[in-house]
């Protein structure tokens, strides 16, 4: 009996550990199913808000040392070292495979380098482990028109207003390429 009740907390104690690590995770994917929801319901003053607040979900990676890295990456960006937020990018890439933000911080480094096919490669992770990432999506989009795609950028872009229809940005990039497409058709 003794075997079987020590057995019973060790199931228990494991069952407790497993749950406890999962909830911050679905706590996260939770608040963002909720933001998602606001951003569809969202009006063309309110979007913006609801937009940071998506993004600020996402940069959050539950480690300290992992939103460092993050916020060194971007703050690199906004100076113009590229070199700078590529190694800071990828050191946070090495160390949290999973966390979408740094494939896109990355990729965002990678484009501004000239780099389209690493950026590409980072994109699709970045797609893969965050399919509602419109922001990559928006960068997909603006590499496919480099790359005079202009039929799958207008694509992209109509998926991110399935996700964000009030994006002004969008639908300023969509009337673009709708009176781009028409003048090749004529």
């Amino acid at each position: 009996m003794t075997t079987l009740t020590h057995r019973f907390k060790y199931i228990v104690a494991a069952l407790f550990l497993g749950v406890g690590f999962s909830l911050p995770a679905f706590a996260q994917q939770t608040a963002l199913d909720e933001l998602y929801q606001e951003l569809l319901d969202a009006d063309a003053e309110s979007y913006l808000a609801v937009e940071q607040r998506i993004i600020a979900q996402w940069e959050k990676s539950g480690s300290p040392a992992m939103d460092l890295l993050l916020r060194r990456g971007s703050d690199a960006l906004e100076e113009g070292d590229t070199d700078a937020a590529l190694e800071h990018y990828s050191a946070l890439v090495d160390h949290a495979p999973d966390f979408a933000s740094g494939y896109f911080g990355r990729a965002t480094a990678y484009y501004l380098r000239g780099l389209v096919g690493p950026a590409l490669a980072d994109i699709r992770t970045t797609l893969r482990l965050n399919p509602r990432h419109f922001e990559a999506m928006r960068g997909l989009a603006t590499i496919m028109q480099d790359l005079e795609r202009p039929a799958d950028a207008l694509e992209l872009y109509q998926l991110i207003l399935e996700i964000n229809p009030q994006s002004a940005q969008t639908r300023e990039a969509i009337d673009v390429l709708q009176v781009q497409l028409e003048g090749q058709a004529l």
